[in-house]
């Protein structure tokens, strides 16, 4: 049975279809409403919009459930790995083995970027922040690869993602190796997706470097929880700028720049910064204070989510890889850690934060353990682009392949002046 809505304004009623998704709340069918009622409606933030359909990434806050293309994300990151993730985003079913293994290949031979992009890199300053690098250079690969910027082509469009995908962490990890003044590293075939990131961050030409496991997992697990998280801010912002018909690296260059901002992909770091600032165990209560002080502008970074009103799933799972990479660095007694670990106590057991749901969140693990492992701050947000880059294209794609894409134009509530008449500048 065909559900509807009556929706009656003035002198006019109008009925709305309601969509019924396999898993959430019914979305009413909107597109109408302007048109026969003459009426927009006002939903700062989208929080209650429902911008498109997808079938790839399904989150329930309420109960702390992430599901990507049904399969849980728990389960997916104790059993699978990111290229697994990656295959399944894009494609919509878990891979075979053969599939795997030609999918594994090809990302694995897409590493390398175009020589002339080291010269492209040269042009920025050395202190400037490895997001600013990133956005410029992602935005720049249209300019290398003509050959896949063609959107209405499928083949193309399949090889800007083996692409984008490959080459975000070789250009990563450039940006981090320019800004501390350090060679260029090539990817090498032989190593997996994440360890052959962590071998391009810190190995050198003068001495072997050898990626320990441990870590190349830990890298692997932060990529695979990262890797889509539905329709949030620079999902949102890659299918708006997608809906324009722009070609696919420069709608990944728009996804980083809104990735960038603080209440994003800059939490972690911001997170770090703030158990930086708290400095010492001692010194909790009172930041404790200010958090829970209405009138304080401060705000505990890391705990809370603007979608899961119960648990972050993805934390669970991160601080198991917290605990294993602190304990393989023999990281006990570091200052930022204590912090970390008095406050993660106070927030699974004051009232406050249980009664407001503030429980630790996947930004506040992840944080931790890539200062563990060497990484800058700079670089952790950098780290979150090229792990979100495949649910980005993932996004794109089944945008790109709707027969009903219109390009985005979100409307207004207007409070400006109303129609005024100009006057001549001498008489004002």
């Amino acid at each position: 049975m065909t559900k509807s809505a009556s929706l009656t304004f003035g002198d006019k009623t109008v009925d709305l279809p309601v969509r019924s998704p396999t898993a959430g709340p019914d979305v009413l069918d909107i597109r109408k409403l302007y048109g026969e009622l003459d009426v927009f409606t006002y939903d700062p933030g989208f929080t209650s919009t429902a911008s498109c359909d997808s079938a790839i990434t399904f989150i329930d806050g309420d109960k702390g459930e992430l599901l990507h293309r049904g399969y849980p994300i728990e389960q997916l990151a104790e059993q699978s790995c990111f290229l697994e993730v990656c295959y399944l985003l894009l494609y919509g079913d878990l891979p075979s083995k053969a599939q795997m293994e030609e999918f594994r290949t090809t990302v694995t031979r897409h590493t390398m970027v175009h020589e002339q992009m080291h010269n492209f890199f040269r042009g920025f300053r050395r202190d400037a922040h490895p997001m600013a690098t990133m956005v410029g250079v992602v935005g720049a690969m249209s300019a290398f690869y003509h050959d896949s910027t063609d959107i209405t082509d499928p083949h193309q469009r399949e090889v800007a993602s083996f692409r984008l995908i490959a080459k975000l962490p070789t250009i990563a990890a450039m940006a981090y190796k320019y800004a501390i003044g350090q060679p260029f590293v090539y990817p090498r075939n032989d190593l997996d997706y994440a360890s052959n990131f962590l071998h391009m961050c810190f190995s050198v030409p003068a001495e072997p470097y050898e990626v320990n496991p441990i870590l190349a997992k830990a890298m692997d697990r932060i990529m695979l929880l990262h890797a889509d998280h539905e329709q949030n801010a620079s999902t949102s912002t890659v299918r708006l700028a997608g809906s324009s018909g722009a070609n696919p690296f420069a709608c990944i260059a728009a996804g980083i720049a809104c990735l960038w901002g603080p209440a994003h992909g800059g939490a972690n770091q911001a997170c770090l910064e703030m158990l930086r600032e708290i400095g010492s165990v001692d010194r909790i209560p009172e930041f404790i204070e200010r958090a829970k002080d209405k009138n304080d502008p401060f705000r505990l970074m890391g705990f809370g989510h603007r979608v899961y009103k119960n648990f972050d799933p993805r934390a669970k799972v991160m601080k198991e890889s917290a605990d294993e990479v602190l304990e393989l660095m023999g990281i006990h007694n570091n200052p930022t850690l204590q912090v970390a670990k008095e406050l993660e106590r106070i927030a699974l057991e004051d009232e406050y934060f249980i009664s407001k749901k503030l429980y630790p969140n996947v930004d506040f693990y992840s944080g931790i353990i890539l200062d563990a492992m060497g990484f800058p701050t700079a670089m952790f947000t950098p780290i979150f682009a090229l792990s979100r880059t495949v649910g980005w294209i993932s996004q794109w794609k089944e945008m790109i392949s709707d027969p009903s894409l219109k390009i985005g134009r979100p409307r207004q509530l207007y409070t400006g002046p109303a129609r005024r008449d100009y006057t001549d500048l001498e008489t004002r």
